[in-house]
Formats: structure tokens, sequence, C-alpha cells
């Protein structure tokens, strides 16, 4: 074989012989498509952006149509009618062709509720609002009340258990009159009512409770001793009667919200100059508004909730807190106290 022929046929591979006009045609070409793509990518990020909208939409009206029909011809029951948010929750159902039996203990506020709700709905898709006196303090009339809707309608589709009794101070200086009075009102109270009308829904095997609670049910906040206690309470018995009553199909849930904001507090507007941790605590001071409440009290009902806790992430820390690490909890809450009365500690 002729070695010296073979190696003069093997062409040069070196720096110097390579041809680089292929791989300079490869990188324009790439260079390219990659331009293209991007122009594509801009050109189809107004469309992304519009169709998600589109999907937000359909989802929000699909969720209007559904809360409508899901209340549609139901008997509800708001006590508190004429709290903020008693009002709020009244307008959803009332737009959602609810059967709505208003309960307050002042007339006059039914009724400017009553004229308010008729003056804006269609009469051929809502019914005129049924107004009950009721003072869920007064245990006595609560029976009589609850037959008197029962004998309208003949049934209690679904009950709202709004009514609630604030009271602040030390413990030591709050009269056990006024603890009594704080537990009728928040405890017995709606204890009495459903009582009353769940035989009803049991023997119907439909309907729905409702508890409005507060985040004071999950643990308690100094100076809010009876308050705390009775939200503690009837959230004990609303979660014993849930696994009572399952087996009729009847649902009870609850709708623990930090605490509702009321209509004349509204934030301040923002300071640039304040530190962002102050801000933040100062936002989260203003709580919920009754709108995003009632809202979520109509979702409740939609998609039979068992419950739900509407809190930001600090509430939810301190739940948090309180369950797993007591004793740090505890500890944090007593500082707190301390330094608002300014007492010096011993030692």
């Amino acid at each position: 074989m002729n070695w010296a022929r073979l190696i003069t046929a093997v062409p040069a591979t070196g720096a110097a012989g390579c041809d680089r006009r292929p791989w300079k045609a490869q990188r324009e070409s790439t260079a390219s498509t990659s331009s293209k793509m991007g122009l594509m990518a801009v050109l189809m990020l107004p469309l992304l952006l519009l169709g998600i909208s589109g999907l937000l939409f359909i989802y929000q009206e699909a969720s209007r149509l559904w809360s409508k029909s899901a209340v549609q011809n139901k008997v509800v029951v708001i006590t508190d009618a004429i709290s903020g948010l008693g009002k709020e929750c009244a307008r959803v159902f009332h737009a959602g062709g609810a059967r709505l039996v208003l309960c307050g203990k002042n007339w006059e506020g039914l009724e400017s509720l009553y004229a308010t709700l008729t003056s804006v709905a269609d009469p051929s898709k809502t019914f005129t609002p049924k107004l009950v006196l009721l003072d869920l303090s007064d245990i006595s009339c609560v029976q009589d009340v609850a037959k008197e809707v029962l004998d309208c309608y003949g049934c209690v589709d679904i009950l709202i258990n709004n009514a609630s009794v604030k009271v602040k101070g030390p413990a030591h200086k709050i009269s056990l009159e006024l603890d009594k009075k704080i537990m009728d009102a928040n405890y017995f109270g709606p204890i009495t009512l459903t009582k009353v009308l769940l035989p009803n829904m049991i023997s119907r095997r439909t309907g729905q409770i409702v508890l409005v609670n507060n985040i004071q049910a999950k643990f308690g906040i100094p100076f809010r001793t009876a308050y705390a206690a009775s939200k503690h309470a009837v959230m004990g018995f609303f979660d014993c009667l849930r696994a009572e009553v399952e087996e009729y199909d009847v649902v009870v849930s609850t709708v623990s919200p930090t605490f509702i904001r009321s209509y004349r507090a509204s934030p301040e507007q923002r300071n640039w100059e304040t530190p962002i941790c102050k801000f933040f605590c100062r936002k989260l001071a203003y709580g919920v508004h009754p709108v995003e409440v009632a809202e979520e009290v109509m979702r409740t009902v939609r998609r039979k909730k068992q419950e739900v806790f509407m809190a930001n992430p600090v509430p939810k820390a301190a739940v948090f807190i309180r369950t797993f690490f007591p004793e740090f909890f505890f500890a944090v809450v007593a500082c707190g106290v301390k330094e608002k009365l300014n007492v010096p500690e011993e030692g």
C-alpha cells in the first residue's frame, strides 16, 4: 500500500484550513429564528392576558348565576339584619331571589332596610321580605318568633345567625349581669333559635345553618373576657351540632372574620414616610368590610362549606402559635397587656 499517496489524499483539518462559512450562516439563521420567536411572544402576550381576563369574567358571571340559583325561592332567616353585615347579607340574598325573613330589634331600622331593598329590586325576580321584631338577648320571645316564621312559610331553608353584642373592659370591672346579657345575646339566643328551627330541617332532610362568629372563638384577647367566652361557647355548640346532623343532610357552617369594619371607618391615605411595618399593622386594624363578609357568606351557602376563617396572615399565625406554642403566645399577650397598662414588673 502506498502510504504517501494515502496521507496526501487526506484533507487538512487545521484551524487555517477550516471553512467557517457554513457555521456563520447557521448562527445567523439561529439569531433570526430567535428574534422571530421573541416577536411572536410579544404579540401573544396581549392575547394571553385578554384570554385570562375573559376566563375570569366568565367564572365570575357563572359564580354569580350559581349563587342566585343556590338561594332562589329559599326561605332565608337573617338575625340582626339592621347591622352593617346584616344589611349586606339581606342585599345579596334578596338579589338572589330568596324569601327573606329579616329580624332586628329596631322596627324603624327594619322598615328602612325594607324600603331600600324593594326600591332597587326587580319585583318579578324577587320576593317581598318579611320583617320580624326580634331581640336575641330576650330568650323568652325567641321561640315565639321562630314559630311565627314557620307558620308563615312552613319551613326555613337557611338560617344566618348574625347577631352579636360586644363589651370591652377588665374582667373584675364587668358585672355578672352584663356577662349574662352577653351570653344571652351571643350564645343562648342563637342556639335557642336554632333548636326551634332544627327539627323542621331534620324532618325535611335539608337545610343549612350559618354562624357568623369571630376570631376570638379561636383564642382570647385581653379585656374581652365575656365576649370571647360567648364566642368560644357558641363555636363549641355548632361544632358539635355539625357532627350530629350530618346524617340528615343538614349543613352547619361557621364564618369567622377577624372583626367587621364599620361603614364609618375608612383606611387612611398611604404615607410613604411611615415605616412599612407600621403601615401594614395599621391596615390590619380596619378589619374586613361588611360587603366582603356578606359575599363570603353567600359562597359558604353555595358551596356548603363547613368552616371559613377570614383573616390576614398575622391572625392566622397567632392561631398557629396559640395551638402549638401556647406558653410563648401567653407570654407575648401578657407583655402587651403590661405595656398597655404601664405596669412595672415585680422585682
